[in-house]
C-alpha cells in the first residue's frame, strides 16, 4: 500500500492538547471496505474520525466505540483501556482489532471474556498498516465468518 500518497492529517488529536501527526493513505479506505468486516472506530477520536479521518481516506461514517469515563484509564492488570470496551462492542461477534498498542494482557482478556474468534494485529506506528496487514484481515475474515 506504500506506492499511494499519504497525507498528513492537519488536525491535533482531538482528546488532547498535545498536537498528533497522523499520515494518512486514501487507498486504505477501499482497501479496509474490501475486506467484508463491518467496520468501526475504536480510536480516541471516537465519532470525530468520521469527520477528520473518514474523508480523507474514502471511509462513509462509521459506528464507533464509545470509551466513556474509560479513556485513557490505566488498569493495574496491564490490559489496554480499549480492550473490555471493544470486547463488549463486539457482543461475542468475531472481530479484528487493529491497533498499535495491544499487547499479551489484551490477548489473555479477550481470550477470557470473548466466546467468538477474535484477532488482535499490532501495527507498527512507524509504518503504518502494509500488504502484509491486509492478508492477514482478510485470512482472518475468512475463517473467522466475519
Amino acid at each position: 500500500m506504500s506506492a499511494h500518497p499519504t497525507h498528513p492529517l492537519p488536525y491535533g488529536d482531538p482528546m488532547s492538547s498535545r498536537p498528533l501527526r497522523v499520515w494518512l493513505n486514501p487507498a486504505h479506505g477501499p482497501a479496509l471496505l474490501g475486506l467484508g468486516y463491518d467496520l468501526c472506530w475504536a480510536t480516541t477520536w471516537m465519532e470525530t474520525a468520521n469527520e477528520s479521518i473518514g474523508p480523507v481516506i474514502g471511509l462513509p461514517e462509521l459506528p464507533y466505540v464509545d470509551f466513556g469515563d474509560r479513556l485513557f484509564a490505566e488498569r493495574p492488570d496491564g490490559v489496554h483501556w480499549k480492550t473490555e470496551a471493544i470486547v463488549a462492542y463486539a457482543e461475542g461477534r468475531p472481530f479484528a482489532w487493529v491497533d498499535d498498542e495491544q499487547g499479551a494482557p489484551d490477548g489473555v482478556f479477550v481470550t477470557a471474556h470473548h466466546p467468538g474468534p477474535a484477532l488482535l494485529h499490532h501495527v507498527n506506528p512507524r509504518l503504518g498498516l502494509r500488504e502484509g496487514d491486509f492478508a492477514a484481515l482478510a485470512e482472518f475474515a475468512a475463517t473467522a465468518g466475519t
